[in-house]
């Protein structure tokens, strides 16, 4: 759906088809609220005349929702990181390339099945790492953990 009004939208209904529960989420109902509209291409505009409010404070509203789900998502890549059976750490200077067949020799002895070709991990480990890595070059050091079911988790030392 798109160029909606928040008018058109039942926002009750659409949070309880999502699934938002105010008691377990990190998010408060205003801002589920503004994001379920957001995502659904509602103009800041139309949600503030919807809930009584200045755009402005729609606009700081879907910043700090957006922050919040940023921090949530960063806090369970940290629970599967820990969680994780298999653990590589990857020193700084260390080439991409050398990657894969280090997290598979971690998986061999761990007897966990990596669910990526190399291709696929290198290129997973890159985009998970930012700006950690540049070209082939580790640049910071990181932690590459694979799950018992084979996904991969990279996390950066010192994340921010």
């Amino acid at each position: 759906m798109s160029d909606s009004s928040a008018d058109d939208l039942d926002v009750e209904t659409l949070l309880e088809r999502i699934g938002f529960d105010p008691d377990t989420s990190v998010l408060t109902r205003r801002q589920a609220e503004v994001l379920a509209l957001r995502e659904r291409d509602v103009a800041q505009a139309d949600i503030a005349d919807r809930l009584g409010t200045s755009r402005a404070n729609v606009s700081s509203i879907e910043a700090s929702a957006r922050t919040n789900v940023k921090k949530a998502r960063e806090t369970v890549a940290f629970a599967e990181a820990l969680d994780a059976p298999v653990r590589v750490e990857v020193e700084a200077g260390t080439d991409l390339y050398d990657i894969p067949s280090r997290v598979y020799a971690a998986c061999d002895d761990a007897g966990v099945k990596v669910n990526q070709t190399a291709p696929e991990l290198m290129k997973s480990v890159s985009d998970a790492a930012g700006d950690a890595i540049s070209g082939r070059a580790v640049k910071r050091d990181l932690l590459v953990g694979v799950t018992v079911d084979g996904g991969v988790r990279v996390r950066r030392s010192g994340f921010e």
